[in-house]
C-alpha cells in the first residue's frame, strides 16, 4: 500500500484536485499534505479534500517533505507537488510500480511542459560542471517521485528548495538503482520571476555542497563559480493580505478545546509524568518553566508528538462553532502557553484562523528539547498589563495585526494563565474551569464542554 505525501505553500486553487487524484488510486491508503504555512485557504481545502493535513516544523518544501516521511505509514512512499492539475491518470502506479517490483530503489518523474527556468539556467549548467553524469535525467528538479521509506530515512533532506536535487544526488552516489519515468504532458503554474532568485540560490547550495563531500570534484569548482546563471538575486516577500475583521474570538487549548492537556498526554504516553509534576512543583517562573518542559520532549520527532495530540479528543462541537462564528464575521484563533506544532494541529482540525504559542525547536524533523517563547508574549509598550510574560499581550498583538478593537474580543480559557486575557477581552468566558477566580473575572460561564453557548451572545 502507498502514502502520498504532498508538500504545499499556498495551492488553494489546485489542493484539492490532487489530493482526490491521490485517494482516487486504489493502492493509495493514506494521502498526507504538509503546510508550509501557508496564508491562503490551502489548509482547508485540503482537509475537505479529504487529506491528513499537519503544518511543518520548519519553512522549507524539504523540511515538509521530511516532516511528512515520519508521518507516514506505509513503507512505499509517493511524492506529487500540490500545483498540478490535472495529473495524468497513471501518474502514482507509473512511479511506485517499479519500487514495489523491485526493479528501481529510486524512481523520479520526466514530463513534457514548458521547460523549467532554473532547471536550464541552474542545475543544468551546474551538473554539466560538477556531476555531468547526471546529465541523463531530463528533469532533475522533479519533486514527483517514488521510493520505499526505508531508504528515505537514510538520506539527508535539504530544508528548501534543493532538496529534490539533492535527493537526486544523494541516491545517485549511494549506489541506488534510479528510473526517470515518463507520466506524459502537465501543466502547473509558473513561479513568478521574483522567486526565482530565492529556488535558484537553494538548487545551486544544494549541487554545489555535493561536490564539496567529493574530492575529484573539486578542481570545478573554481570555473563553476564563475557561471553567472543570475545576476541579481531578488527575495520574494509574501505579504499577508489580512481581510478586515470587526470581532475576535481567541481560545486557549489545553483543557478548552481539547479534552485534556497536550504535555500531560505526551508525559504519560512517554513516561515522563514524575519529572513533569516535580518541575510544577519546584519551579515558579513560568519562562524558566516552559524550557524545562521541553527539555522532556528532546528526541521525540514530529510524527510521535502529532500523534499525542490527536489521542486528546476535541471538544464534540468546537469545529461546527467556529463554523459558525466566522459566517458572523469573527476572526477565531487559539493563543495556547503549549507548543506551536500541537496548536496549529488543532487550529487546522479545527478550521481557525491563527494559532499563537511557543515555538519547541527541531532539527531534521526530531525536537532539540530547545524552545523559543516568541517576542508577542513578553511586555511591551503596548502592553495593557504588568506581567513580563502574559498571553494577553500575544492578543493585543493579534487584535493588532486583524485592526479590531479590544471591547470586541470574546476570550476563552480555563485555567489561571487565562487570567490576565479574560479580564482585559470585551467578553472573557470561563470554560469548565474550576478556578474560582477565574469564574469570578469572567463575565461569561460555560460549565458544560460545549461551544454552542458562545453563539448566543457573540453576534
Amino acid at each position: 500500500m502507498i502514502s502520498v505525501i504532498i508538500p504545499v505553500l499556498n495551492e488553494e486553487t489546485t489542493i484539492a484536485s490532487v489530493v482526490r487524484y491521490a485517494a482516487g488510486c486504489k493502492e493509495v491508503t493514506e494521502v498526507i499534505v504538509i503546510d508550509d504555512k501557508s496564508i491562503d485557504n490551502t489548509v482547508v481545502e485540503a482537509r475537505n479534500a479529504g487529506a491528513v493535513v499537519v503544518s511543518s516544523t520548519m519553512l522549507g518544501k524539504g523540511a515538509s517533505m521530511r516532516d511528512g516521511l515520519l508521518l507516514a505509514m506505509n513503507e512505499i512512499i509517493v511524492y506529487l507537488d500540490g500545483d498540478i492539475d490535472p495529473y495524468p491518470p497513471d501518474t502514482i502506479s507509473l512511479l511506485a510500480d517499479p519500487v514495489i517490483r523491485g526493479e528501481t530503489d529510486f524512481c523520479k518523474a520526466t514530463f513534457r511542459r514548458q521547460a523549467g527556468r532554473v532547471t536550464e539556467l541552474v542545475a543544468k549548467p551546474l551538473l554539466s560542471f560538477l556531476f555531468p553524469e547526471m546529465l541523463v535525467f531530463n528533469q532533475p528538479l522533479s519533486g514527483m517521485i517514488a521510493a520505499r521509506k526505508s531508504l528515505l530515512l537514510r538520506v539527508d533532506f535539504q530544508n528548501d528548495y534543493g532538496v529534490d536535487i539533492g535527493l537526486l544526488i544523494d541516491m545517485y552516489k549511494m549506489g541506488a538503482r534510479i528510473q526517470e519515468v515518463t507520466i506524459g504532458e502537465i501543466v502547473n503554474k509558473m513561479k513568478p520571476w521574483q522567486e526565482l532568485g530565492k529556488m535558484s540560490k537553494e538548487v545551486s547550495q544544494a549541487i554545489i555542497s555535493r561536490a564539496l563531500k567529493h574530492p575529484e570534484k573539486l578542481f570545478t569548482l573554481q570555473d563553476a563559480g564563475s557561471i553567472q546563471v543570475i545576476r541579481e538575486q531578488m527575495e520574494f516577500a509574501l505579504k499577508q493580505k489580512l481581510k478586515e475583521f470587526s470581532k475576535a474570538v481567541i481560545l486557549d487549548m489545553d483543557n478548552t478545546i481539547l479534552k485534556g492537556r497536550f504535555i500531560d498526554a505526551c508525559a504519560k504516553i512517554y513516561g515522563f509524568t514524575d519529572k513533569l509534576m516535580e518541575l510544577r512543583a519546584t519551579i515558579d517562573d513560568p519562562y524558566s518553566l516552559t524550557k524545562k518542559i521541553a527539555l522532556l520532549l528532546k528526541g521525540l520527532n514530529i510524527s510521535q508528538l502529532i500523534a499525542v495530540v490527536d489521542t486528546i479528543p476535541l471538544v464534540e462541537d468546537i469545529a461546527e462553532t467556529v463554523a459558525e462564528l466566522k459566517k458572523r464575521g469573527y476572526v477565531v484563533g487559539i493563543i495556547s502557553d503549549s507548543f506551536y506544532f500541537a496548536a496549529n494541529h488543532t487550529k487546522n482540525k479545527i478550521n481557525a484562523d491563527f494559532s499563537l504559542a511557543n515555538e519547541l525547536e527541531f532539527s531534521k524533523s526530531i525536537s532539540t528539547g530547545e524552545v523559543r517563547i516568541p517576542s508577542f508574549f513578553f511586555q511591551n509598550e503596548k502592553s495593557i498589563c504588568l506581567h513580563k510574560l502574559c498571553k494577553t499581550n500575544a492578543m493585543i498583538e493579534i487584535l493588532g495585526k486583524y485592526r479590531i478593537s479590544l471591547s470586541n474580543s470574546i476570550a476563552i480559557g480555563d485555567s489561571l494563565n487565562d487570567l490576565c486575557m479574560i479580564k482585559n477581552a470585551g467578553i472573557g468566558v470561563s470554560f469548565c474551569s474550576t478556578n474560582e477566580l477565574l469564574r469570578y473575572n469572567a463575565k461569561r460561564i460555560i460549565d458544560t464542554p460545549s461551544f454552542k453557548p458562545i453563539l448566543d451572545f457573540a453576534n
